[in-house]
């Protein structure tokens, strides 16, 4: 695959699009202050400087997914964000300013940025430089981890996987030392004869190398193993999940067990929970959302029935505190499972996202009245501590990446 080839054709016959901000999803914390001056372009009006490439990516990938041709101005922060050495770190304030040694590169951001940027189109080269990166901060176990040289986990894995997947990359081909990211993303997933977490896959050993179950890198997993990333469609419809346990079991087979063990985590109460260290039990949305997607893309939309219902149901209001990010996880939810996402629980998730930045530049013809209408007006509050604080206390300070969500799509090219 040549992206500098594919993509020059189309810069030349149009302007690249692209647009939006989203920050990751949701846990409890404290709450960031806004930035005094939101950078222009940026979706979202909290400080970015944890979250700002991420909820940037995550919104103009939804946008493109609901139909909306995003805005220009949008794009460019996203691109200009971008170091010389191909990587994005969470956020640069000064992108005129040259990367160096101190600059927090990281893989997780990269990816997203990638699936993003690819989905739109226009934009080989920037796509180009950062999956040359990605391969060369590639773990001898063939995975990777948050940041380059930390031991490879299932989240940044995944992600990472959706970045090659997305832009006509195979996966099973990207190997360092023999090993491919499915070799280092199948080292991570539990037997289906563990008492506990059959089935699911952990982030990382733990300190004694032990494989503790984990939802969010279920989902992560199941997703990265099925080679689909951040925007994937509904796969085929199964039976019941069950897990599985073979000699050497597939990929497949490990993203089924995957999704067995979070149809059994979620049944009953129809949501996660929060996995912060040290907070109460609550609802995790976000993670709920990324289940969501994982469950559709691995057994078809009724295997996610029922936390789909309960995320109609409840979660409008914690978008709506959390900002882009959400809005953007929510739109994965419906787009996996075929539910309008302008009709989500009563909320129009488009016209929601499209209002936290720049207008998109336009739509498809239903949406087109109402979201270039509400984009124009004045950013709202709408970036609850959650969204940066789930990449704060997750990512950076337990080592989680964020990479929950992940798509196999093919590049579109703009008219």
């Amino acid at each position: 695959m040549n992206v500098r080839r594919r993509s020059s054709a189309a810069a030349l016959a149009a302007i690249a699009v692209l647009g939006a901000a989203t920050a990751p999803a949701v846990a409890a914390g404290p709450s960031p202050s806004a930035s005094a001056s939101t950078p222009s372009g940026l979706y979202g009006t909290t400080d970015p400087q944890y979250d700002g490439v991420w909820r940037q990516s995550l919104a103009l990938l939804a946008q493109d997914t609901a139909g909306v041709v995003p805005s220009s101005k949008a794009v460019k922060w996203l691109t200009d964000q971008q170091c010389a050495n191909g990587a994005f770190a969470p956020f640069r304030a000064d992108p005129a300013k040259a990367c160096d040694a101190k600059t927090m590169v990281d893989s997780n951001n990269t990816a997203a940025a990638v699936q993003a940027l690819w989905a739109i189109g226009g934009h080989g080269d920037v796509v180009e430089d950062a999956l040359g990166w990605l391969k060369s901060v590639q773990n001898k176990d063939g995975g990777w981890g948050y940041s380059p040289g930390t031991p490879s986990d299932a989240n940044s894995t995944s992600v990472v996987i959706g970045a090659l997947t997305a832009t006509e990359t195979d996966p099973a081909k990207v190997v360092k030392d023999g090993k491919s990211p499915y070799d280092a993303l199948l080292t991570f997933a539990l037997p289906c004869a563990k008492d506990e977490g059959a089935g699911a896959f952990a982030f990382q050993p733990d300190k004694n190398g032990k494989l503790l179950p984990n939802a969010d890198a279920t989902a992560a997993g199941v997703l990265g193993a099925l080679g689909k990333g951040l925007a994937a469609k509904s796969g085929a419809a199964s039976g019941a999940a069950a897990c599985a346990d073979g000699d050497e079991p597939t990929r497949e087979q490990a993203a089924a067990n995957g999704s067995a063990y979070l149809t059994a985590t979620l049944a009953g109460k129809g949501h996660l929970v929060s996995a912060l260290g040290g907070s109460a039990d609550q609802p995790d949305y976000g993670n709920t959302a990324d289940a969501v997607v994982a469950l559709a893309a691995q057994g078809g939309a009724d295997r996610a029935a029922e936390p789909l219902a309960w995320l109609k149901k409840n979660a409008a209001t914690w978008a709506a505190e959390s900002g882009p990010a959400a809005y953007a996880q929510l739109i994965f939810a419906a787009h996996a499972t075929g539910t309008d996402p302008r009709d989500f629980g009563g909320t129009d998730l488009v016209e929601r996202l499209n209002a936290t930045g720049p207008a998109p530049q336009g739509a498809t013809a239903k949406d087109t009245a109402t979201a270039s209408d509400e984009g124009k007006d004045e950013k709202k509050d709408d970036d609850s501590p959650f969204g940066v604080w789930w990449f704060v206390g997750v990512c950076l300070v337990f080592g989680i990446g964020i990479g929950f969500l992940l798509s196999n799509r093919n590049k579109k090219q703009q008219p």
